[in-house]
């Protein structure tokens, strides 16, 4: 399955307590939590492009499958991370104690993020 495309937030569950866990401060969480970013994802076989833009704000991920790349988590620290398919439709990847798993059904892109007990859920469409 390809990832390719652009998806708009439709929902998101426990983006308050997240963050904060993450180390954002209240005043940044609260810029943010109503606005509906845009993902929008190009896989080229197995090296993908994400740009997320929330606001006036743009994060850029760029990796291949299977080899570990540097990324930019949201607290703007760089870490290693190494995200790999799961079946045809899933990207999981593993860094400073957080799993995300990014899984496409159909229109749906689910971005799922646990850091210990705290799991942080979003729901995107395809526009």
């Amino acid at each position: 399955m390809n990832f390719t495309g652009k998806y708009q937030l439709q929902s998101q569950e426990n983006f308050e307590p997240f963050m904060k866990a993450m180390g954002l401060s209240d005043d940044l969480i609260q810029k943010a939590k109503d606005l509906k970013g845009v993902t929008e994802i190009v896989q080229n076989g197995k090296h993908f492009k994400i740009t997320i833009t929330t606001g006036t704000k743009v994060d850029k991920q760029e990796f291949n499958l299977g080899e570990e790349s540097d990324m930019e988590i949201v607290t703007g620290e760089k870490v290693k991370a190494l995200v790999n398919l799961e079946g045809d439709n899933k990207l999981v990847a593993t860094f400073k104690n957080i799993k995300s798993v990014t899984e496409l059904n159909g229109d749906t892109l689910t971005s799922t993020m646990t850091l210990g007990g705290l799991v942080f859920k979003r729901i995107s469409k395809r526009i």
